[in-house]
């Protein structure tokens, strides 16, 4: 309500609607929605199995760039299988797996104790900006 003088000029109603959460109920009797699910927690469930064989991750916990705790978290590991391991991979067939380990030791060394702690993400920016190094080097 806005006075002006001693007369109510205008009344302005400030109305919010309530927030309520997504209904995903429907979701659940749907077939497609139901096998997509399905075949992601297959596929998640392989990302783990093959990063928790891999010889990447010894060397990253050799190097002490992940713990026990990363290599219980599924999301990590995953993460890793997927976005780090095949750009290890690269970087292996450029300078071999001596090369990998020399990488991993440098990146420990840089490394701050952080407390947001986004191991897969940190590695996969590393190894993004040393392989191109690499690559230009292996050129001259």
């Amino acid at each position: 309500m806005r006075k002006k003088g001693r007369s109510i000029d205008s009344i302005v109603f400030h109305i919010e609607k309530k927030r309520c959460a997504d209904d995903n109920s429907y979701k659940l009797g749907d077939k497609d929605y139901q096998a997509d699910k399905k075949q992601k927690s297959r596929n998640e469930a392989d990302l783990l199995k093959q990063a928790m064989e891999s010889k990447y991750t010894r060397l990253l916990s050799e190097n002490f760039l992940i713990g026990m705790n990363d290599i219980m978290d599924t999301a990590t590991m995953v993460g890793l299988q997927k976005n780090v391991y095949p750009l290890y991979d690269e970087l292996k067939e450029l300078r071999g797996l001596n090369g990998v380990k020399d990488h991993l030791s440098y990146v420990a060394s840089k490394q701050e104790a952080y407390s947001k702690r986004n191991v897969a993400k940190y590695l996969k920016k590393a190894i993004e900006q040393y392989l191109p190094t690499v690559k230009r080097q292996d050129l001259s």
